[in-house]
């Protein structure tokens, strides 16, 4: 299976932090560029470069093995528990710590990379992120769920970096696919093992995301990667 594949949207100031952005299932990180390229309309986050990886095609169980952009298979949508594709989602998350290595080799500070993403890729966000061997600036998952979480303290670093990394959740209080409940427990679950988690919900919301909880996210950013500007040495 060849490597995934990223679109990129340059800084326009100094390069001093990054966000990478994973798409759901089915879609593309095209279909997400839009939102840095508000921000670069508004002027925001000048300073910061943005990475939207494009998951590979594989067979999906529930679309009937039709291949499709995914990082990882879903076998069902009825229970949160039930069985998930640990393989393909240990592959992906050993993608995403390579990206998040890509950044920091280049000079950039680990705790000035976020690592968020929606549905399919927000699950892969919340999951790398707080596995991740070096300690983070943000986790963030829109209409996401916890991914292996039965077997989760299997897979954190021993220092465990991101313990204190605080994790923002938003998700659609009317979401038909990724059901409420479980954003909710989700929260429940890695609070009760000691993360610090905002969960978000929105009325009326469906699987998708809406100009408040966007609003939200920047907020996020804001506080999780500010802008340097005049303090970074030139």
């Amino acid at each position: 299976m060849p490597p995934p594949s990223t679109l990129i949207i340059p800084a326009v100031a100094k390069h001093t932090a990054t966000v990478i952005m994973a798409h759901g299932l089915g879609d593309s990180g095209a279909g997400w560029v839009s939102l840095a390229e508000n921000w670069r309309r508004r002027e925001k986050f000048s300073e910061v470069k943005f990475i939207f990886p494009n998951a590979p095609n594989i067979p999906i169980t529930v679309n009937f093995g039709m291949e499709m952009p995914g990082w990882y298979d879903i076998t069902q949508f009825q229970d949160l528990s039930g069985g998930q594709d640990e393989v393909g989602i240990l592959r992906s998350n050993q993608y995403f710590h390579g990206l998040i290595k890509t950044e920091i080799d280049a000079g950039i500070p680990s705790e000035r990379i976020v690592l968020g993403g929606f549905s399919q890729g927000g699950a892969m966000s919340i999951f790398s992120g707080i596995t991740a061997p070096t300690k983070l600036g943000g986790i963030f998952g829109l209409s996401c769920y916890l991914l292996l979480h039965n077997k989760i303290k299997d897979h954190l670093p021993a220092e465990n970096p991101n313990k204190e990394t605080p994790i923002f959740m938003g998700h659609g209080d009317r979401d038909p696919l990724v059901l409420p409940e479980w954003g909710r427990k989700t929260a429940e679950v890695l609070k009760g093992e000691g993360w610090n988690v905002d969960l978000k919900f929105y009325k009326g919301l469906q699987h998708s995301a809406d100009p408040d909880e966007i609003d939200d996210v920047e907020k996020y950013l804001n506080a999780r990667i500010p802008a340097v500007g005049d303090k970074q040495s030139l």
